[in-house]
């Protein structure tokens, strides 16, 4: 059985999740209104991921004879003024979920509960990932300033991101052909 401590805390973090899920999808329309489709492809993708963090953590109250309690959540924000602010936000977004998951794995220690040590330590793992992918992104949109050609080769990679299989985001998986 999850304690209650620690219960409340995922809770939580499943908001956080989806708030992540609603803001990647914010920037999703931002870049689309840009006409940079490549980062909004890449911001689709992460939309999915955010996605399935939130479940991990449904599904592991529930795995734990927990209640899982969804909350309101906030639209943090819909509006940017260059694509260089918007990978910025989303870098300091992923350091403020990392700051969450910090605090849940320290939660978890001090309740003794080491049944939730395994997806918190994956959790860990994935926030490396998660703030150096978009600090790099950031830092190079930095470096290319204003430089349209630079934005657009940029943009063109960020479009090669695969998205997970059977991803209901992926256009390809509501855009069959009758």
């Amino acid at each position: 059985m999850i304690g209650e401590k620690i219960r409340g805390a995922m809770n939580d973090q499943i908001k956080h999740e989806l708030e992540s899920f609603y803001i990647y999808l914010s920037m999703v329309a931002y870049f689309h209104e840009e006409g940079l489709d490549g980062m909004a492809h890449w911001m689709r993708c992460q939309a999915h991921e955010e996605m399935i963090h939130a479940m991990k953590f449904f599904d592991h109250i529930i795995d734990r004879g927990g209640i899982v309690t969804l909350q309101d959540l906030k639209q943090l924000k819909t509006k940017w003024k260059t694509p260089l602010e918007a990978w910025q936000d989303a870098y300091e977004h992923e350091k403020f979920v990392t700051g969450k998951i910090n605090n849940l794995t320290k939660i978890s220690r001090e309740e003794n509960d080491y049944t939730s040590e395994p997806i918190l330590s994956w959790f860990l793992n994935e926030q490396i990932e998660e703030e150096k992918n978009t600090e790099k992104v950031a830092r190079e949109l930095a470096l290319v300033g204003n430089s349209k050609e630079g934005i657009l080769i940029l943009d063109r990679e960020l479009g090669t991101r695969i998205f997970p299989a059977g991803s209901p985001l992926d256009p390809a998986a509501y855009n069959v052909v009758a």
